[in-house]
């Protein structure tokens, strides 16, 4: 499939691409921009400024076999191998889950309790790219940030993503949620963990395709994972600290449920920009015993 048989300019390029890419996806122009501005080292905003700049041929070729990728279902992320987030550009794999714009309210509610000369040990559950760890230890330079991951390959993403961004506050440990930090405790916790039911019908086909399960579908309800941190969250936070969880957009009540009941208090959700509830959080008061 050829976008085009004769050298062609920027805008007619993007224009062709769109075309092919609206059959399949909600945000064509995006993702046709997204892959020129990858293959050509030009900015989105000079395709508007100039569209009648010539494509070079090896250029055009090379955008072309990336609209074929993506026009098989695969996200725009894993093609570019990199995904913006906070103020933070990543690189991701199909071994991590792509970060999404909503997690970043996780981020925000973690810096509402963290003041910004903040000493406080912080850990990340499920960290993947380490998109949440390094968001909070690039804003909160003096805490000392933990990632936890399962997955080793993960994990060498996140070491990357660190070292390239050249954050130093932060490290990253493998294990299974808690398991690597037996008799630690923290200020603050985060974690989006996966929490798709196994049979859930509004789970994209392209995202169980081509994103990591393990990140996705914790079991048959998709509260497996949640109710697990939240009941041993208690034992590893400080007096005074906070456990802040992204969730399913129909989970909410079921987290502040198991919240309370887990001895939290100040449980509390709030909404995404789609004006879903898709993160709660709670304060333990007391020291739980380890």
């Amino acid at each position: 499939m050829n976008i085009a048989d004769s050298p062609q300019t920027l805008g007619e390029a993007l224009h062709a691409a769109s075309a092919l890419l609206a059959r399949s996806s909600p945000s064509a122009r995006l993702d046709a921009e997204l892959l020129l501005e990858y293959v050509t080292g030009l900015s989105r905003t000079s395709f508007h400024a100039t569209p009648e700049r010539v494509l070079p041929a090896s250029a055009g070729w090379s955008f072309q076999q990336l609209i074929k990728r993506r026009l098989k279902g695969e996200p725009v992320a894993y093609i570019r191998g990199q995904q913006a987030f906070w103020s933070l550009l990543l690189e991701v794999s199909p071994a991590v889950l792509i970060p999404r714009p909503e997690t970043e309210l996780v981020v925000e509610r973690a810096l509402a309790h963290l003041p910004p000369d903040s000493s406080g040990q912080i850990v990340d559950l499920g960290t993947g790219s380490g998109a949440i760890a390094l968001a909070l230890a690039s804003e909160r330079p003096t805490a000392r940030v933990i990632g936890v991951d399962v997955s080793r390959k993960a994990l060498d993403i996140a070491f990357r993503n660190a070292g390239r961004l050249q954050i130093g506050n932060v490290r990253f440990v493998q294990g299974s949620w808690f398991a690597p930090l037996a008799g630690e405790r923290f200020a603050l916790l985060t974690a989006n963990p996966p929490y798709v039911a196994q049979d859930d019908p509004e789970l994209a086909a392209n995202v169980r395709r081509f994103e990591p399960e393990l990140a996705l579908i914790p079991g048959r309800t998709g509260m497996e994972a949640l109710e697990q941190i939240i009941a041993q969250a208690p034992r590893h936070l400080t007096s005074g600290g906070w456990l802040i969880l992204e969730h399913g957009w129909q989970q909410a009540s079921a987290v502040r449920d198991r919240l309370v009941r887990g001895g939290f208090t100040h449980v509390r959700s709030y909404t995404d920009l789609a004006g879903h509830e898709r993160v709660t959080e709670g304060l333990i008061e007391g020291l739980a015993a380890a």
